[in-house]
Order: structure tokens, then sequence, then C-alpha cells
């Protein structure tokens, strides 16, 4: 006698009872009656979906069952079939569900067949996932690139390359469907020579949102993309060669060092812009020739650059490094002031107290300090200056004047570090409240948590979320479809800016720049 004999007679709490024992037992003579109530449902919502979840459990411990399923009249129960065999990896349904995809022309059940075939992984699949690349459904095809990745499919690679270059045309670079996303992971998982290649030549992709699955792409890759993004920096453009710094400082490998070190030495960094990413980069990393590098950097006249230069010394300077600063700041010459104040305006805290001890390089700091009208700035060099307890500390900390109190906010998003010191540095002084971001993500946490900012000041190359994205998001939330948006770019490529401005930019920015240039553009913004 069967559990499911008079199912429908039963009151619901006996019908739950005896579906969830099934379903525990797994029990394969209740097949038939389940089968029947599949194809007959009570009626009862709750019932017939516990009756799908049992009949799902006891076709788990049934491969024959399942693979005869899929040649099932009942379309409902074929396609039950399908997920289960995909779901219990039944390697035996690989063949029929394989066979079934050369005919199947429903779009909704081809889908479930492949996502089936993906989760079985059979050893010759790659070719029945490779038909699909180009089909007119962009799931099906996201799916078929995904699987190339896996299969690591040669035969598939002029497809993904040509899936990512569609998007780099001057007529569609303002699209980046799953498709292009797809295919730049599929080559990343692939991990050939060739495919590295490939990511590393298109890392300033017209597509922003493309360039950053490329970025974020090669920096899992690793030390395996140093040697295809290097040779960038000699032969790469302007916009080429700051991309590649920042991956290799992201990947952060002593050889991505190296390799920055000698393009100092080659002369490949004489522009600015590719100046301060190889040093925010060397930065990262910290190696000895990084550190010797960045110490020359020191000489630099570039408040943003002496700012990142300061920033990478205080993540892994040594006490002969620290030595030099001392001496360098010492001098008392101009240059003196301005590594003062980089290593004010950059909140280099544990360089500041180690610096300190020497009292003339210590009163040096104290008279950038008392310049500052930065409220977080000001607390924590005045919680350091307690720390070190001495009278002379404590003198000065209780010498340190107290911040204004701003009237406005700012909202800044950009992952440099001495660039978000910049804008915080200029926006205190400007009388706003600075909200800082290291990504569009973390930006647009401020605005769902309730803030308003009367300006935003953005990068256009960002990780996790891209300037570009984040400006979209904003304009889409209330009370920030009219706030002054300011966008700071290295981009040379006029294509970048028209983008930019059709999702909502007000006004751009171009680094290099001098702090009075962003002054003077966030009070034209705000009509003074």
């Amino acid at each position: 006698m069967s559990k499911l004999d008079g199912f429908h007679d039963k009151d619901f709490l006996e019908q739950v009872t005896i579906l969830n024992e099934i379903a525990g037992s797994r029990d394969s003579s209740s097949l038939p009656g389940l089968l029947d109530l599949f194809e007959k449902p009570t009626g009862d919502t709750g019932v017939d979906y516990m009756v799908v979840n049992a009949l799902n459990a006891v076709l788990g411990a049934n491969e024959d069952a399942v693979i005869n399923g899929l040649h099932s009249q009942n379309p409902a129960f074929r396609t039950l079939c399908i997920r289960t065999a995909g779901e219990y990896a039944f390697p035996d349904a690989a063949e029929p569900l394989s066979e079934m995809a050369e005919d199947e022309t429903d779009t909704d059940r081809l889908a479930e067949i492949l996502a089936a075939l993906a989760k079985i992984h059979p050893v010759d699949g790659a070719s029945v996932f490779r038909a699909f690349l180009g089909h007119e459904d962009a799931l099906l095809a996201a799916l078929a690139m995904e699987m190339a990745g896996a299969y690591a499919d040669a035969q598939a690679v002029v497809f993904l390359k040509a899936a990512v270059e569609a998007t780099d045309a001057a007529q569609t670079y303002d699209q980046c469907d799953i498709t292009t996303w797809k295919a730049i992971d599929a080559l990343a998982a692939m991990a050939t020579p060739e495919t590295i290649a490939f990511l590393a030549s298109n890392v300033h992709h017209k597509n922003p949102t493309a360039r950053r699955i490329i970025t974020d792409a090669l920096v899992r890759l690793g030390e395996a993309a140093i040697p295809h993004l290097e040779p960038l920096y000699g032969n790469g453009d302007v916009d080429q060669r700051i991309l590649a710094s920042n991956i290799v400082g992201f990947i952060g490998s002593r050889k991505g060092a190296d390799g920055l070190v000698q393009g100092f030495d080659k002369g490949y960094f004489t522009d600015p812009n590719v100046r301060y990413a190889a040093f925010e980069a060397l930065g990262r990393i910290g190696t000895l020739k990084g550190l010797v590098c960045l110490v020359d950097g020191l000489m630099e006249t570039d408040e943003l650059i002496l700012m990142s230069v300061v920033t990478g010394l205080e993540r892994h300077a040594a006490p002969g490094i620290l030595k030099t600063i001392s001496e360098r700041i010492a001098a008392g010459d101009e240059r003196s002031s301005r590594i003062a104040h980089a290593v004010i305006a950059s909140r280099a805290l544990r360089l500041f107290q180690e610096l300190y001890k020497d009292e003339n390089v210590g009163n040096a700091l104290m008279v950038e300090l008392r310049k500052s009208q930065d409220s977080e700035i000001l607390g924590d060099f005045a919680t350091r200056l307690d720390e070190i307890g001495t009278d002379r500390s404590k003198a000065d900390a209780l010498s340190l004047p107290k911040a204004k109190t701003a009237t406005r906010k700012a909202l800044a998003a950009d992952d440099s570090k001495s660039m978000l010191a910049l804008y915080r540095s200029i926006l205190t002084e400007l009388g706003f409240e600075p909200l800082m971001a290291a990504n569009g993500q973390e930006a647009f946490a401020f605005v769902e948590a309730g803030e308003f900012a009367d300006v935003v000041i953005t990068d256009m190359n960002m990780p996790v979320m891209d300037g570009m994205e984040l400006v979209g998001k904003l304009r889409g939330a209330l009370g920030y479809e009219d706030v002054p948006i300011l966008m700071v770019t290295t981009e040379s490529e006029g294509t970048q800016r028209e983008m930019a401005s059709k999702t909502g930019v007000t006004a751009f920015l171009t680094k290099p720049f001098k702090p009075d240039a962003l002054r003077a553009k966030l009070m034209e913004m705000l009509d003074g």
C-alpha cells in the first residue's frame, strides 16, 4: 500500500507530513503516485509546491527515471527532469540533453537545457555551447560564453574577441551588455598568453563598464598579466600607461614594482598623470627599489604627485627613508614646506609621529597643520600628539585651531587615497563638510543613507562602480536631479566626455590640475 493512496481525502497536515517523509526518504516506490499528483494537482498551492519538492528529491535518487523523463510528453515534467539532471549533475543525462539542445526552438526550455549541461559539465561539451555563442538571446549567448571560458575552448577565442571589440566601435561604445561582460570573463578564465595580451591591449576600452571589467579581470590574473601590461609603458598612449600602472599597483607584485621602476629609468613616465599613477602603484607594492624611487619623488613640485609619493612612503617607510624625509623638511626651503604640507594633507600619521621626534622638523609640520581647516585632520593629529605624550606634543595639541563649522556638504569619489586627500583639503577650505568615498558604490551609500551634498566630485575610472554609473544613479536619486557634478578625469578621448555628459555630468576637470583650478571650477559651478 502506497503512502499516497487516498491522498486527496487526507487533511492538510497529513498531506504535508506524508510529502515531507517521502522527500526525506527519497523512496522511489512513491514515484508513480507523485507523478499522478504532479499531473493532477490538488489545487492547494502549498501542497502542490511540496509535491514538486518531493518529486525532485525522489528523482534525485533515480538517474534512470530522470533520463526517461527527458523524453516525457508532459512539458512540465520534462522541464523538471532537465532541472533535476543539472541539480544532481547526472553524467548519463549529458548526451540526451545535448541532443535536445540541437533541436529545441523554445528559448526558455533551451535555457533550462544549457543550464543543466553547464552544471553537469560533460568532458566533450564545449562544442554544444560553442553553437550558441552568437544566439540572438543575450542570456543564452552569455551562458555559452561563460562555458567557453570554463572549457578553455580555443575555437571560441575569435568569437569572444569580436564580442569585446564590437562594443569598442565608434557607434556602439556606449553599450556594454551581458555578452561583453561574459566574453571578457571567459577570455580571462582561459588565461592563455593570447587572451591575456588581448585584454591588456584593451585596458582603455571605450566603454567604461567594459574597461572596469577588463581591469578587474587583469587584477585577478595577477602576475600572469604583468608581462602583457608592461609594454604599454613604452608603447601605449597616456591613458593606456595610466591604466596599466593602476592595474599593476592593484596586483601588488614585486615583479610589477620592478617594471615600474624600469619605466621611470627609461623615461616612460614623463607625463604628470602617468607619473602620478606610477608613484601610486609603487606605493601600493612597497619594494626596496620602489621605495627608493618614491624617495626620489620627494623632488616633485606638483602637489598631487607629491601627495601620492607621501602616501606611498607612509605605508612602507623604513628608518633610512624617514631620515631622508626628515633631512628634506629640515632644509627649510620651499621644497621643505611642500613636503610638510603633503604629510599633513595626506593624513600620514605614522610618518608624522616619526618625523615629529626632530624638534625642527616637528615645528615645520605644525606650521602646516595649523593651516588646516579640516576638523577630521585636526582631530586625528591632535589625538596623535596626545598619544606621543611629551610636554611639547601636548602643548602643540592645545595650540591647534578650532575647525570652522561647515554649512554645506560635498561628496567626492576616487579610488586614489592621495586624490581624496587633496579634495578634502580644498573642500574644507571652501567651507564644505567632505563626504569621502573610494568608489561609486561607497559614494552612493551616502545618498542611500539620506545624506545630501551640494556638489559632487567623481573620478571617471574606479573599481566596483565607476564614475559614469555613479552619475547615472545620482541623477535618478531624489534631490540629486540638478546637483552640480564635476567629473575629474585623465581621459583624452572626446567620446568619453560625450558619454559622461549624456549621463548627467555638469562639468569636467582634466588632470593634471592645480588646486586653484579645482577651487575655481567648484566656485563656477556653484555660482560663487
